[in-house]
């Protein structure tokens, strides 16, 4: 069962089977701009400017995820949701589109998603949804709607130390999590996620029986005060109540039952937790989650699995697991540093699913789902991918090279379907229009048609230090397979402060 998926965890939760999962924690996307850069840098060693914009969490309510928003009430009734939450949602809707359009595009976006992990949770089972305070409340009106109001259990609370950003507000030290069941015959283990006891609680048990256990007196004693010692009982009360001064041992305390905020530290950089991960969360807030509301060798989902947490703390505690996550990039840092960790063999205790390993496989993954194929094919190449909006004008992806007074690109264009002359007279147009890009890239399936290559070949050379390198350049995906890779100047490279470099094989 465990399995790390490569891809839209919408198109992979719609291939899961209904009360398949016990327990669920994400951690999704905001409109914060959680850089791709950054994950791209640490993952790999390749610096990127700050100013580009790659595969950001930003949100635009485009003409899909508006005909989407329409239809969100028709998916609520189809999935059996009130019609009172239902007419909600169309007014809610009208508000937002005019109001914060791009709040209404994350909603949508999550909303579909969450009635797909509704659907798959078990009766039993439980969802924690973690976000931070500019969106929770309205993320808890989509989980009102779907997983419903009797169904809330907590907000949570995570509380952690960081400098104040701002003097014209309160230090913002904590985020949000949603705590849902399914139903009310939920699993809960308050036991195993019980604070310990304090040391000022441990010190009352003073007193030790023939065996050695600790152990303390609960009764009356004679001034009326707690019992410090046996002398300290009432023999004339203990004579008429004797069932009332018993014996409380150290050894069967459980612990105190965890509140709704929990202080744990964030993954500082001087952790050795840390993984360079930009929202990467604490191993300890992922345990309590785990421990609290799954069984061991129950089925634990992240669909937003990032760089792993979920996944470890399933791991170290015996559970089953699945995560998703659409960056390559994350899907090797999970198996190189999480899974490894604990001696996991692929395709024995876990695989990987999504990620093609033949030309069959990619044409596979172009027809269930074009877009994750050209964010895989520009990865493939050690690029790495726009956001659609500059996909749109012909930019799938980019990598970047250094020369001796600049850092230049070469910009990627990614086709999975017909091929013709025209794709290479529009990538050599936009290899025009770009500022500081110096070559071209075509990632085909197909193979290039000869007028093809005589266009890539009419577009020249880009000459660096006696040097020529092809302007345009053609890979077919087979090519990719066959380890052939662009021609171009020497990628920038990052020195990491462990005097180190990363480079994952993709």
């Amino acid at each position: 069962m465990n399995k790390l998926f490569y891809g839209d965890n919408l198109t992979i939760m719609r291939m899961l089977p209904a009360d398949s999962v016990d327990l669920i924690y994400l951690d999704p996307p905001f409109n914060s701009n959680r850089s791709y850069n950054l994950l791209y840098k640490n993952t790999t060693g390749l610096p990127i400017p700050e100013q580009i914009e790659a595969f950001c969490d930003t949100w635009e309510l485009d003409y899909e995820k508006s005909e989407m928003a329409y239809d969100i009430p028709n998916i609520m009734q189809k999935y059996g949701i009130k019609n009172d939450v239902v007419q909600f949602w169309y007014y809610l809707i009208l508000a937002l589109k005019s109001t914060n359009p791009k709040l209404l595009a994350y909603l949508v976006y999550m909303t579909i998603r969450l009635i797909e992990m509704h659907r798959i949770l078990k009766s039993t089972g439980s969802i924690y949804l973690h976000c931070d305070p500019t969106a929770s409340h309205y993320l808890k009106i989509v989980m009102d709607s779907i997983f419903g109001h009797e169904n809330f259990r907590n907000e949570i609370a995570w509380c952690y130390k960081s400098r104040p950003q701002s003097k014209r507000y309160f230090g913002k030290k904590h985020d949000t999590i949603l705590f849902y069941s399914k139903t009310e015959n939920y699993y809960f283990n308050w036991q195993s996620a019980a604070r310990p006891l304090s040391e000022t609680t441990i010190k009352k048990y003073r007193l030790s029986d023939t065996d050695g256990r600790k152990y303390r007196l609960e009764g009356r004693g004679i001034t009326g005060s707690p019992i410090r010692s046996a002398k300290d009982v009432d023999p004339r009360w203990e004579e008429t109540n004797p069932l009332l001064v018993v014996r409380d041992y150290l050894d069967e305390k459980i612990g105190v039952a965890l509140e709704d905020w929990w202080q744990i530290d964030i993954i500082n950089q001087s952790s050795k937790e840390r993984l360079g991960y930009p929202t990467q969360k604490p191993l300890a807030l992922l345990e309590i989650i785990v421990k609290a509301s799954s069984r061991e060798s129950d089925v634990v989902l992240d669909p937003f699995c990032g760089c792993g947490t979920t996944i470890e703390a399933a791991i170290k505690n015996h559970r089953q697991w699945i995560g998703c996550d659409i960056a390559i990039h994350s899907i090797k840092l999970i198996q190189d540093t999480r899974i490894q960790k604990y001696g996991f063999n692929e395709d024995v205790e876990y695989t990987i699913e999504g990620i093609p390993q033949s030309t069959e496989q990619a044409q596979y993954l172009f027809e269930q789902d074009p877009f994750q194929f050209q964010y895989w094919a520009v990865e493939k190449t050690g690029g790495f991918c726009s956001n659609r909006k500059t996909a749109d004008k012909g930019i799938d992806g980019r990598i970047y090279f250094e020369t001796d007074k600049t850092l230049c690109s070469m910009v990627l264009s990614v086709k999975g379907g017909n091929i013709k002359p025209g794709d290479i007279r529009d990538l050599r147009g936009v290899l025009e229009r770009e500022n500081g890009t110096e070559l071209a890239g075509f990632i085909c399936l197909k193979n290039p048609t000869k007028a093809m290559i005589q266009e890539a070949d009419a577009a020249g050379y880009y000459e660096y230090h006696g040097v020529k390198y092809p302007r345009i350049q053609i890979l077919t995906i087979e090519d990719i397979f066959n380890n052939k890779k662009w021609y171009c100047p020497s990628v920038v490279k990052q020195v990491r402060k462990d005097k180190g470099q990363t480079f994952l094989a993709l």
